[in-house]
């Protein structure tokens, strides 16, 4: 684990949090837990627009929280790491715990 100074550390998850901001990029995280997805799967399965969900995308991989990869098809996106599902369903533990 890197160790980081607290006001760099805070800093750094302000900026994730904001990421968590919209329930639609809460939504792509939780759909993309189940399978890496290509843009236009994403925008299909969440009955979005694909520009709107390719915005989504760009400010959760500005925070590293998808990562992407070329294949045959285009652009694969993934979760960077899953364990932002935990996180997520332990702020839904603490929000209906309270």
């Amino acid at each position: 684990m890197t160790h980081l100074p607290l006001e760099e550390l805070t800093v750094l998850h302000a900026a994730i949090c904001q990421a968590l901001s919209d329930p639609k990029r809460i939504l792509i995280l939780y759909t993309l837990d189940e399978c890496p997805r290509h843009v236009n799967d994403l925008a299909a399965d969440l009955g979005l627009p694909q520009p709107t969900v390719s915005h989504h995308l760009r400010v959760l991989r500005q925070q590293a929280l998808v990562l992407t990869e070329r294949d045959g098809n285009g652009t694969l996106y993934r979760l960077a790491d899953s364990r932002i599902i935990d996180v997520l369903e332990t702020m839904r533990l603490v929000m209906f715990d309270a």
